[in-house]
This record gives C-alpha cells, structure tokens and sequence, in this order.
C-alpha cells in the first residue's frame, strides 16, 4: 500500500502536479492521507473494496458536498447556478 518514495526529492517526478485537475490534486492527497490508507487496506482485506463506498465514509474523505445544494437565484432552472454573471466591462448588459 506504501507509494514508492525511492524518488521524492527529483522534481520531474511531481511535474504531473501542474496539469492536474481540482479534483486530481484532491485524489493525491487522499491517498497519501495514512487513515484513509487504512480504511482502504481493511476493505481491501475483506474484499469489499469493489463495493460502493458507504455515504458516511464518502464524506469523511470529503467525496461528497457536505450539504444540499440550493438556488442562488430566483429565476434558476437547476439547482447548481453561477452566483453571479460575469460581465465584462466592453460589453453593455441591458436588464
């Protein structure tokens, strides 16, 4: 379960890291986090490391929103919308 760490000190070994996503830096973070490596051993032990991840544990590690989302907006038609629109300043917005 240990990550090979032979090479920790040579930069071209991070260089991935710049072209990560949000969500792909989480994801190494939380592998290298020893509790959540323990979590994962045991269910790998017992074989139900295929098997979903249980809700709680899925926000323990902070896979899930910790709430429900809400409308920001009167007019919305999702749930999930920009708090506000991006205007730029060239370009005249009539409401």
């Amino acid at each position: 379960m240990r990550p090979d760490t032979s090479r920790w000190r040579e930069h071209s070994s991070y260089d991935y890291f710049d072209k990560l996503a949000t969500e792909g830096l989480a994801w190494e973070c939380l592998r290298r986090h020893t509790p959540y490596q323990h979590q994962y051993q045991a269910l790998a032990s017992a074989r139900e490391d295929t098997a979903p991840l249980p809700v709680e544990d899925q926000r323990r590690w902070g896979l899930r929103f910790p709430g429900a989302t809400e409308s920001v907006c009167a007019r919305a038609n999702h749930l999930l919308v920009a708090g506000r629109r991006a205007v730029r300043a060239d370009v005249c917005v009539h409401t």
